[in-house]
């Protein structure tokens, strides 16, 4: 679902407001700048040292009120094979790596479905969550079942991960939304296409005091094996009101997990009779002030994330943004990304979302640190919701190996527009030997990249012509994209589709 779409748009359809934007004095527009001058690859970051991409003539612009992506000189030419239909809000593919090739869709409404690999969608769930799940708004929610992740020995263990949205907990905050969960359950004996679901062990809670920007993304970390799981701001808008910490937002607080990707061990149990331990190495272990879950900051709503399945398996993460700007994110351990005090590379006044704001433009937070930039930005031209995707590493597509593949909600709530973007790293960029230590982030090493938009072929506009939802990865790393007619959950509309990205 689109965890954070534009709030303006949100405050019609579901009367809560959470109005947004964003602001720069990026107007100007140009060729790609290889990097800012007197800046060496290999050159160790150092006080003062930028890394908003502020000045990137790749930044999205602000003009006349409005943003505005600089996009490559020409459209790429790109297929969709249909692979499956008869979901209603197709959240995002996992893939169990078991040798099955099977993908487990993850719908919304609070169903996961098998596809088999001859593209038989199994009638009996995977999973049901729907008698534990906070109601959804069919016209519109941001709330559900978000997420879905196997173990990786899940071939002989059968432990499933989820992330959804239940009612809120007794003695919770009065008047919030609801409580989200991360739980594990178990497959059931002799069946792998079904979990067991008396078998629920809840790992964590946490409550949220709006709908909207609830994250979601569960990722088990190809190196280290921990759960990673990326969380909102809370929601409403620009990190203000019930439930934020006054003055500087829920992302720049340490104190909370809201804003936040954290990173647990879900193989050890943890202090306190928690059912999780925390990884030694996490940033702010032994930290005043900060969550010892907290793996990296300053999120507004990092609703879609992955592993790059490259040699060094960087994460990346797309954040919704508020009013304006659309951001991915290389994302390194104990990094801050700037939010609420940046709205991608821009400055952002939470008093004022509408326009740039007049002065300097901060690039430290309150610590000293580096706020660090996206990789890639778009304006609300093209989209009013940034839907992250992959790099592709598949053999289909050759020329588009080492791209990262990703797309747009749509531009209004009618009719579903969504479009498709493929982003290309700078000539001679290796996302291989981007530092996985912030304290090694040069401006050259997170310059930006250029954006251009895919033409569907066979679709005589072009045009997805439907909401984009999410995308899937399948075990030989070929990419789908997850779409539906409806902008809500509506359990009675059946139009989400999962469609196989193939040569144009």
């Amino acid at each position: 679902m689109i965890q954070g779409l534009r709030t303006a748009v949100f405050l019609v359809l579901v009367a809560v407001c959470i109005a947004a934007a964003g602001c720069t004095g990026n107007t100007a527009k140009g060729p790609p700048s290889p990097v800012s001058p007197g800046i060496t690859a290999g050159t160790a970051l150092g006080t003062g040292t930028d890394l908003t991409n502020q000045d990137s003539h790749q930044a999205a612009t602000f003009r006349d009120g409005a943003s505005y992506t600089p996009l490559g000189p020409r459209q790429l030419n790109i297929s969709l094979e249909n692979v499956a239909g008869g979901f209603s809000s197709p959240m995002m593919i996992a893939v169990p790596a078991d040798g099955s090739k099977r993908m487990a869709v993850v719908d919304q409404i609070g169903v996961v479905k098998i596809v088999t690999p001859d593209k038989k969608v199994l009638d009996v769930p995977f999973l049901d969550v729907r008698d534990r799940m906070v109601q959804l708004s069919p016209g519109y929610d941001e709330r559900g079942l978000l997420s879905l992740a196997f173990h990786p020995d899940f071939r002989n263990n059968g432990r499933v991960f989820v992330y959804y949205s239940a009612p809120l907990r007794p003695g919770g905050p009065a008047g919030w939304s609801c409580t989200n969960r991360l739980s594990e359950f178990h497959i059931m004996a002799g069946n792998p296409d079904a979990v067991d679901m008396s078998s629920e062990k809840v790992l964590l809670t946490v409550d949220k005091p709006y709908s909207n920007h609830n994250g979601g993304p569960l990722l088990f970390g190809p190196d280290d094996g921990y759960l990673y799981l990326a969380l909102g701001d809370g929601g409403r808008a620009d990190d203000t009101g019930t439930g934020h910490t006054p003055g500087i937002g829920n992302a720049q607080d340490g104190t909370t997990l809201l804003g936040k990707i954290i990173r647990i061990d879900i193989d050890r149990p943890g202090e306190g009779g928690k059912n999780y331990a925390i990884p030694p190495d996490n940033p702010f272990v032994g930290t005043a002030g900060f969550a010892p879950e907290i793996y990296a900051m300053g999120f507004r709503n990092p609703a879609y994330a992955s592993f790059d399945t490259g040699r060094n398996h960087t994460l990346i993460t797309a954040v919704a943004g508020q009013r304006l700007f659309e951001s991915v994110f290389i994302v390194d351990k104990g990094g801050n990304y700037g939010w609420n005090i940046k709205e991608g590379t821009h400055c952002f006044n939470p008093a004022d979302d509408s326009q740039p704001p007049a002065g300097s433009c901060p690039a430290m937070g309150s610590r000293g640190e580096p706020l660090i930039g996206p990789v890639i930005e778009t304006g609300h031209d093209i989209g009013n919701t940034v839907i992250g995707g992959y790099i592709y590493r598949g053999a289909a597509m050759p020329d588009l190996a080492g791209k990262y593949i990703f797309g747009e909600w749509s531009t209004g709530f009618t009719n579903g527009d969504g479009s498709l973007l493929v982003s290309t790293p700078p000539d001679g960029y290796d996302i291989s030997i981007y530092p996985p230590a912030v304290s090694a982030i040069t401006p050259l090493d997170n310059r930006m990249w250029t954006t251009q938009e895919f033409r569907i072929a066979h679709n005589p506009d072009g045009r997805i012509n439907a909401f984009v939802r999410g995308f899937g990865e399948d075990e030989n790393h070929e990419l789908y994209v997850l779409t539906s007619l409806k902008s809500g959950p509506d359990p009675a509309a059946a139009t989400g589709q999962i469609r196989k990205l193939v040569p144009g």
